[in-house]
């Protein structure tokens, strides 16, 4: 991980919501379980032991990658602007195709396409950076060259 992490500040405050959750409710749970497993005697052949002990595992690197995360985080002033930037909501035509399309332009650590949040560090995010309403961006994708049109920065 780099020194510093730039994110936009509901990036920020979903990471803490996350690590609260993960916390409170998501480790407590498994200790018990990992608890209610021991209970029941020899542990090499316990499957509910070892599966809950994989669980803690993974929710404890979730955890630690959350606290690194929020440690070398730097919230990103967003600002409404004539170009697009972290944190701009971006309505983009698929040229050619009729399409319109809306993503947030975001961090890399709280991107989730299926939500519409593209990082600022994939292909469209880096062709996008910086563009203005009306400008057309190409972007080679995995389906392969793509045109779009920005219609509108939020």
């Amino acid at each position: 991980m780099s020194d510093t992490i730039t994110i936009t500040q509901t990036g920020f405050e979903e990471l803490q919501q996350e690590l609260l959750e993960l916390k409170t409710t998501k480790m407590p749970k498994v200790i018990e379980r990992i608890s209610n497993a021991r209970e029941q005697g020899d542990l090499s052949e316990n499957a509910d032991y070892h599966s809950a002990r994989d669980e803690r595992d993974i929710l404890q690197a979730r955890i630690n990658e959350i606290e690194e995360i929020l440690l070398k985080s730097k919230v990103a002033s967003v600002q409404t602007s004539d170009v697009v930037s972290l944190g701009s909501i971006v309505v983009l035509e698929v040229v050619g195709k009729n399409k319109k399309i809306t993503y947030q332009m975001s961090g890399e650590y709280e991107s989730n396409p299926a939500e519409g949040k593209i990082s600022i560090e994939s292909p469209v995010g880096k062709a996008l950076l910086n563009k203005s309403k009306g400008d057309k961006v190409e972007v080679q994708t995995p389906a392969g060259q793509v045109t779009y049109k920005i219609l509108e920065i939020k």
